[in-house]
């Protein structure tokens, strides 16, 4: 009895004497940002044992799962004929199927397609389960030595200037830290309207993190963009933008405010 409810909790087919019960559930399986070696135990666990893998990037996960030597079935989910993959995906799920849902790297869901299929799950009753692990988002809020108790995640940049423009604008006049997902070409993009806007602004990015070649870089925009010119082509970047909190800015006027009230008070007694 004890096994058969550790077998349920985990997703995995149980019997009543010799009926099968069917229990279909889709696991959210975050795989590593770089080093295939931060792969979970339970991770490569859920992997083994499900009946099917549904991947963002099929070719990737497949480097991921001959490394750990994992052969299950591998389909593609995502980005074209979405609503006809869900669909398909749901459908065995309702028949008892135990479907992994992974990304090309990172946990699943996290600016990628995945939302649409774990809404449908919801919908449809069927159990959903989070197998957390890598996340490129805290890995690099963690690294780049700042104290940020809370950040707003912009998700991926777009690759445009004009649209950029629209995402980043406002959040370089605020003053919470902002996180984003971006490509060399709209970091370019990104770092240009930085410089232009807010050239005070820090900027830090990740890049290419548990990777040989990872490196953190930070500064104004300027000098950021100084420092990707001696560095070798990245690939994988996170982009944090900070600003002064509203205690320091308020603390800013306050001291110059007293400095202020200091030289006048001097000129007075001068007089």
């Amino acid at each position: 009895m004890r096994r058969e409810r550790s077998q349920q909790n985990a997703g995995i087919r149980v019997t009543a004497g010799n009926q099968p019960l069917k229990a279909g559930v889709l696991f959210l399986v975050a795989v590593p940002i770089g080093d295939w070696d931060d792969l979970t135990l339970r991770a490569i666990q859920i992997l083994r044992d499900a009946d099917l893998i549904a991947s963002e990037d099929p070719a990737t996960t497949r480097r991921l799962l001959s490394h750990h030597s994992i052969d299950t079935r591998l389909t593609s989910y995502g980005p074209a004929n979405l609503e006809e993959k869900v669909a398909v995906l749901i459908d065995r799920l309702q028949q008892g199927a135990r479907i992994a849902l992974v990304s090309d790297c990172g946990s699943p869901v996290i600016a990628d397609p995945g939302s649409l299929l774990v809404a449908s799950a919801h919908t449809h009753g069927i159990r959903v389960a989070s197998v957390p692990g890598p996340s490129a988002l805290t890995a690099a809020v963690a690294a780049i030595g700042l104290s940020c108790d809370s950040f707003m995640f912009l998700g991926q940049l777009p690759e445009t200037r004009s649209r950029i423009r629209r995402c980043l604008s406002n959040r370089l006049i605020g003053d919470t830290t902002a996180v984003a997902f971006c490509t060399a070409t709209s970091l370019a993009y990104a770092l240009d309207l930085i410089a232009e806007i807010a050239p005070r602004c820090g900027v830090m990015l990740a890049c290419d993190l548990t990777k040989p070649n990872e490196r953190i870089v930070r500064g104004t925009a300027f000098q950021v963009r100084q420092a990707l010119e001696n560095l070798p082509t990245v690939q994988d970047i996170t982009l944090i933008l900070t600003r002064k909190t509203r205690r320091a800015a308020q603390t800013g006027q306050d001291k110059s405010a007293q400095r202020t009230q200091s030289l006048s008070s001097r000129r007075i007694s001068t007089r």
